[in-house]
């Protein structure tokens, strides 16, 4: 393919993802940025500010925050469903496939709800305090900044069945991937600029195991696993046993947001299946790795456009939903 029908083609796949519009229109209300300029003035200082302490503390942390919000708005919208403990009624989000073991920094949001309460108590939602905390994740770790809209409620109900149907798995196919991002209202762009999150956090053994040892049901690692990156994770991931070992999605820089995910993935080093296969599976997938690797600035407006976009999934408003008073359970 030449390079001026690649320039096309990446071309008109940003045409297709139009800057969002900073006051969205969701079923039933608005989400805006200003929602507690007046009812809350200091919310997003606070939430920054135990954020700040939090990444501080653990660097991890930083991943961790964003991928929640990430793991909320593919279950029911962006609702705060995932923070719901077992209880009555609620059977947790928590205990899902891609949770269990896994979705972690819920005593930091615990910390900065319980902070919100004594500031403007009932006014300033769970839904909320995960979008404002993933934003903050990504700017303290060198990533982009936007402005959040806000106005989320909170749900009264989980669904575990949606926690393990709808967000992508490590192992799921290119194709299965992108469906599960349109089931959602978002496209291909949108998933190459949010799957460059994994340049930040870790992922566990478990979740890159078979790409590492029978990729094909062959006993061999996925033919796209640069060999020597393999041979190196083989040594604290093996065959069987040690399951919750940690490794870096971004080997190069792990804890800076930037674009060098999209860097190891040109030179077969990504770490998951999902990963890699934004590079080997589809066309315009794979010219979009290449333009966010060569372009950070691009990378950094697009994520930070889809961050929008996909905090934007269904949310509550106006009377549905609630202000909990505690994210883990529902008003009484």
């Amino acid at each position: 393919m030449s390079q001026f029908t690649n320039l096309f083609l990446v071309l008109s796949l940003f045409a297709f993802a139009p800057l969002c519009c900073f006051s969205s229109k969701t079923h039933g209300g608005y989400l805006y940025p200003q929602f507690y300029d007046h009812s809350c003035p200091k919310a997003q200082q606070i939430v920054k500010s135990i954020v700040v302490k939090a990444v501080a503390k653990e660097a991890r942390m930083a991943a961790s925050l964003l991928r929640l919000h990430f793991h909320d708005c593919f279950v029911q919208g962006c609702d705060a469903s995932l923070l719901l403990d077992n209880s009555g009624s609620i059977v947790s989000e928590k205990r899902s496939n891609p949770n269990r073991n896994s979705a972690r920094g819920f005593e930091v949001l615990d910390e900065i709800k319980s902070a919100l309460e004594k500031e403007c108590p009932h006014t300033v939602s769970c839904a909320d305090i995960v979008a404002l905390a993933a934003r903050d994740s990504t700017v303290l770790s060198g990533g982009p900044s936007w402005e959040v809209p806000l106005g989320r409620r909170d749900s009264r109900s989980a669904s575990l069945s949606g926690s393990n149907n709808n967000i992508p798995a490590p192992n799921n196919t290119f194709q299965t991937i992108l469906t599960k991002f349109k089931r959602q209202g978002l496209n291909v762009v949108d998933l190459v600029a949010l799957s460059g999150s994994h340049t930040i956090g870790n992922a566990r053994c478990t979740s890159f195991r078979q790409r590492l040892y029978n990729q094909s049901g062959n006993r061999q690692p996925g033919s796209t696993f640069d060999q020597s990156y393999a041979a190196q994770l083989r040594t604290k991931c093996p065959r069987s046993g040690g399951d919750q070992n940690l490794f870096f999605l971004d080997f190069v820089s792990p804890t800076k947001f930037d674009n060098s995910y999209f860097k190891n993935l040109l030179y077969s080093k990504g770490l998951l299946s999902s990963d890699q296969v934004l590079l080997t599976k589809n066309e315009a997938s794979m010219e979009l790795v290449k333009t966010f690797s060569e372009n950070n600035k691009l990378f950094f407006e697009q994520f930070a456009q889809s961050m929008i976009k996909m905090g934007n999934i269904s949310p509550l408003t106006g009377s549905r939903g609630e202000i909990r008073k505690n994210c883990r359970k529902i008003n009484s």
